[in-house]
């Protein structure tokens, strides 16, 4: 939207510079992009008028004038301008006047004649307007008025660039109301004496697409001069908004376009057939427009038709067939409210952009058409003369747009805008924007306006208080940002820390439902009860999981349907064990369970093909178990399940307490959960995997260690685990390792027993242990193992 800031200022002229007039634009949300001068740097030009032109006695193409500007004498200047003639005013460079480009006026002879001066065009003096000749200045022009103040081109265009959110602002009375605002003061109107009719004239509308065009105003005026000369105020606040001025008649519609934002378009009477109508095209009809581009009008692009067919796109653009010409008159003004979607994308779709379409696409007032109307006929008949019609109107009212009701809250407006605006000031802007406002015990009920498109819910009104109270006004609070000591305790192993480590090893997380068909859940758990919902998502998951193994099981199932030989998942979860003691009759716990089925690794020619085993989900069980730096307080002992394999089966501890179970699944399970091939799965209580022994520091000895190796003869029966319990608790400070590094059965070691090669690395911090001690240490635990576990060396 460009304009001239004089405009503005009749409108609302508040006491700051253009420079603060600019900044306070842009920080309201309408940024100025350029702001340029009306008219270029020259001096010494005043109104003149031309007392006596005739022919120059040498020259056909240039006469001799006598100019008065209002001094003693009269000026003689030579001019060769077409237009130049007796009694008209013109603009005058007398000598010693400097024009654009630093050009220089001074007394000189052309073809023998004397010439005091120089009758000036637009052009010359800088000022971007076509003419054939010079400036021909308004009869009333006084003589002698220096040209820059009668044309006020000590003025500026401003270049606002709008969003499309910002429509009311596409007219000289929404930016006055915007500036009004800002500066808390009030904007004034342009007044005018409303037309009359004074004429019976006029033509009917139908409104056949109500819902694109809920309102359509038409009127009449006869006997118009269309020969009149525009007004040079209009003509400049036109040139100075970028519109070039045509016809008395087309720059009224253009005037009050750019005066209130909304579009207008003027028929040829003589030409328009019938009744107006108000419809979409037919796919097939032609249009010649103004432009002189032919179209064909889309059946999805609403027309303005008379009976003989489409005159206008909707709108958009007018139809050359009634447009208005110097031979015109009698014209039919048109201003009507054409709704966004109608007009949404049809003039593009056209290759068409104009500034009707503009402005509809983005949003006119609806209550604003009567005004427009009127003030347009006053516009013409003072320039153009005629007589009006009376205004007809077509319209379905309830199609059009409404004003919202908002509730604005306090707490909201404070807590969104982090600073607190006074009640009084929360008031008078919303006010100042022209909104109903009224006060609540919560905070205001706002009623806004059909000219704010945008206000649609309560953080609306609060953009707009921020926006006229100033974001600079708004104080800079640093956010805060409060830290909070994490709850983590050192002595808890992350779960994320297992995740990671179960994928690091080669798994994939799963996440089951915690709802299981009754079925299965009673082959894992056949002597367990199970909680059942009441209304289940289908009879195949009705009971809550008593462990994570069902879950587990039905993937391993799914996967290996859809040709995944290799499966290596784990799952964390809550169980549900009905319980009587707990709260709501159920225990909840949370489980963590793995699940390995098919080869141990990818297929690849370096590396022996092999089934996965007991001792593979266990070794991979063992390294997240190694994440608690205790790994001496967990134990595995040989178990039954119902839902492992009898032999393959143990069940896990940590201080002795139970808290899972590891193994090979049972093959009586295989084929209902529809498995193929062996699968190992474990299950473990997670709260009590998660808890780490804390380090604590020791001192690293100085001295070197000693390793003795024994092996030792035990029945078969006995776990080695068992023996190395029993040596660790022989052993002082001075046994700083044990370690089995092999177990023989054969030949050599009598049947039902087995052989057990332990080393054990006995050091001490402070001094070399002799020979003789670490002997004594080695019989000691010999002869322990002897007690307990009938154990001798082997030869």
């Amino acid at each position: 939207m460009k304009f001239s800031e004089s405009w503005l200022r009749e409108w609302v002229n508040p006491s700051i510079s253009r420079q603060e007039l600019s900044d306070q634009l842009t920080m309201a949300g309408l940024e100025v992009d350029a702001v340029d001068a009306v008219a270029k740097e020259f001096n010494g030009v005043v109104v003149g008028h031309v007392v006596e032109c005739g022919q120059h006695p040498d020259a056909d193409k240039l006469q001799v004038t006598k100019i008065d500007v209002g001094a003693e004498e009269l000026l003689d200047i030579v001019c060769g301008a077409a237009n130049c003639r007796q009694g008209i005013k013109v603009a005058v460079a007398v000598v010693g006047a400097v024009l654009p480009g630093d050009f220089k006026i001074k007394k000189a002879k052309l073809r023998g004649q004397p010439s005091f001066g120089m009758l000036c065009s637009y052009s010359e003096l800088g000022i971007d307007i076509e003419s054939d000749g010079i400036m021909e200045l308004p009869s009333d022009a006084v003589i002698g008025t220096d040209i820059r103040k009668l044309l006020q081109l000590d003025d500026v265009t401003i270049d606002v660039d709008l969003t499309a959110n910002r429509a009311d602002c596409l007219g000289i009375a929404g930016l006055a109301r915007e500036v009004a605002v800002l500066n808390r003061m009030n904007a004034f109107e342009p007044s005018w004496n409303s037309v009359e009719a004074t004429i019976e004239d006029k033509v009917n509308v139908k409104l056949i697409e109500p819902k694109a065009c809920p309102r359509y105003l038409s009127r009449v005026i006869k006997g118009i001069d269309v020969s009149a000369k525009t007004p040079l105020w209009m003509q400049e606040k036109l040139r100075r908004s970028g519109v070039r001025s045509i016809d008395p008649i087309v720059d009224v519609t253009n005037f009050v376009l750019l005066e209130y934002g909304q579009p207008m378009h003027a028929f040829d009477a003589a030409k328009v057939s019938g009744d107006i109508q108000v419809r979409f095209g037919t796919g097939k009809e032609k249009l010649m427009l103004l432009d002189g581009n032919e179209i064909t009008v889309p059946s999805d692009t609403l027309v303005i038709a008379d009976d003989s067919g489409s005159i206008a796109l909707a709108g958009i653009f007018g139809g050359e067939a009634t447009g208005v010409t110097s031979q015109t008159k009698d014209i039919i003004l048109e201003c009507a409210f054409f709704s966004r979607l109608s007009v949404m994308g049809k003039a593009r779709q056209l290759g068409l952009h104009t500034d009707a379409s503009h402005r509809f696409e983005r949003g006119v007032d609806p209550e604003i058409q009567y005004k427009v109307m009127d003030r347009a006929s006053r516009l013409i008949l003072d320039i153009c003369g005629g007589q009006a019609g009376e205004v007809v109107e077509s319209a379905e009212l309830s199609l059009l747009p409404q004003s919202i009701n908002l509730s604005l809250r306090r707490t909201k407006l404070d807590s969104t805008l982090g600073h607190y605006v006074s009640d009084t000031d929360v008031v008078e802007i919303l006010e100042k924007l022209g909104f109903d406002v009224v006060i609540n015990p919560k905070g205001w009920d706002v009623v806004t306006r059909t000219y704010r498109f945008d206000m649609a819910i309560e953080e609306d009104l609060i953009e707009e208080i921020a926006r006229i109270y100033g974001y600079n006004n708004i104080p800079n609070t640093a956010p805060r940002a409060d830290l909070i000591m994490s709850d983590h305790k050192e002595s808890n192993l992350s779960l994320r820390k297992v995740r990671q480590t179960f994928v690091a090893r080669g798994y994939h997380e799963a996440i089951t439902y915690s709802f299981v068909d009754p079925k299965l859940q009673e082959l894992i758990h056949p002597e367990q009860k199970s909680m059942v919902l009441p209304h289940p998502i289908s009879s195949e998951m009705s009971v809550m999981r008593l462990s994570m193994f069902t879950g587990l099981l039905t993937t391993v199932a799914h996967n290996q349907k859809r040709q995944q030989g290799r499966v290596r998942l784990f799952e964390t979860g809550l169980r549900f064990v009905p319980d009587e003691t707990a709260e709501s009759g159920v225990r909840q716990q949370e489980m963590l369970g793995a699940v390995i089925t098919g080869m141990t690794s990818d297929e690849h020619w370096s590396i022996e093909a092999k089934t996965v085993d007991f001792f593979d989900l266990k070794g991979d069980l063992e390294a997240i178990i190694g994440l608690t730096a205790a790994d001496s307080e967990f134990t595995f002992r040989p178990s039954q399940h119902d839902a492992l394999h009898p032999g393959q089966s143990a069940e896990i501890l940590r201080n002795d307490r139970v808290i899972g179970f590891i193994g090979t699944v049972h093959p009586n399970l295989e084929k209902p959960f529809g498995l193929n091939g062996r699968t190992i799965v474990f299950e473990v209580e997670l709260e009590a995997l998660l808890q780490i022994e804390l380090p604590s520091a020791q001192t690293v000895s100085k001295f070197p260690a000693n390793r003795r190796d024994i092996a030792v003869v035990i029945d078969e029966t006995i776990s080695a685990d068992n023996v190395i319990d029993s040596i660790r608790k022989v052993g002082d400070n001075q046994l700083v390792g044990v370690n089995l590094f092999d177990v023989y059965q054969g030949k050599g070691v009598e049947a039902g027993k087995k052989s057990l090669a332990i080393a054990l690395t006995l050091q001490d911090t402070t001094r070399t242990l002799e020979e003789k001690e670490i002997t004594e240490q080695v019989n000691s635990i010999v002869s322990v193992l002897k007690t307990e576990f009938n154990a001798s060396l082997r030869d």
